[in-house]
């Protein structure tokens, strides 16, 4: 089992930045794939960033050059760092851990950019 825990999401204005953190705890060695997803009210949930063990990286279109994922394994951490913020990446952050064959999801937490 894993637990994924997030923190640092809630409200900024247009133009700001957050930090997201995500820990992991438990089986973690079993995870390879970290992620971010979000979700905003009435719409599917949707990718934000991914990061493998070995530090690849991928990014949905919208958050590109905007947003920077990172991980520290010894901490079994994942970061998402989020500038230049818009109204529209309003939404739910979900932490995601993926071991190759099953999702781990945090609670998520809340991020609203006001304009």
């Amino acid at each position: 089992q894993v637990q994924l825990v997030e923190s640092g999401g809630g409200l900024v204005q247009a133009g700001g930045s957050l930090i997201l953190s995500c820990a992991a705890s438990g089986s973690t060695g079993s995870i390879n794939v970290m992620g971010w997803y979000r979700q905003a009210p009435g719409k599917k949930r949707e990718l934000v960033a991914t990061i493998t063990t070995g530090g690849s990286t991928n990014y949905a279109d919208s958050v590109k050059g905007r947003f920077t994922i990172s991980r520290d394994n010894a901490k079994n951490t994942v970061y998402l760092q989020m500038n230049s913020l818009k109204p529209e990446d309003t939404a739910v952050y979900y932490c995601n851990g993926f071991t190759g064959f099953y999702d781990y999801w945090g609670q998520g937490t809340q991020v609203t950019v006001s304009s």
